[in-house]
């Protein structure tokens, strides 16, 4: 299965935190993307105190690459269907995770649920 992973699922995995079980199975199993965006977040976040990752962000990002993850650059296209999105979920990074799910065929592992109102394919 190819799936996106939201920003805390990525999160959450890479912290071994508590997720279902078949959540992390799907996770170790499948083709995992993460978007560009959700480095974006996780930057931001951190550096006003949101979030935190052992190792901090240089360790986040090397971990994200080690386990696996491809990380996806931002296309015209998905802005094309994020202008496509009804405003169910004001999170400009959650918008653009749909969009690229979306776009780009994917199942996206979230516990959002805003974005599961969503007419898209989701895990969680």
């Amino acid at each position: 299965m190819k799936n996106l992973l939201d920003t805390h699922a990525v999160l959450w995995f890479l912290n071994g935190e508590k997720m279902p079980e078949n959540v992390k199975e799907m996770i170790i199993d499948g083709e995992n993307y993460i978007s560009i965006v959700s480095l974006w977040e996780v930057a931001i976040k951190m550096n006003i105190g949101k979030y935190t990752f052992n190792g901090g962000f240089s360790k986040f990002r090397e971990l994200v690459r080690n386990n696996g993850f491809r990380v996806l650059d931002i296309k015209d296209e998905y802005m094309e269907q994020l202008l496509k999105l009804p405003l169910i979920h004001k999170d400009p990074f959650d918008r653009l995770l749909i969009a690229t799910a979306l776009t780009e065929d994917l199942t996206l592992i979230t516990m959002d649920e805003n974005i599961q109102k969503y007419d898209i394919d989701w895990v969680w």
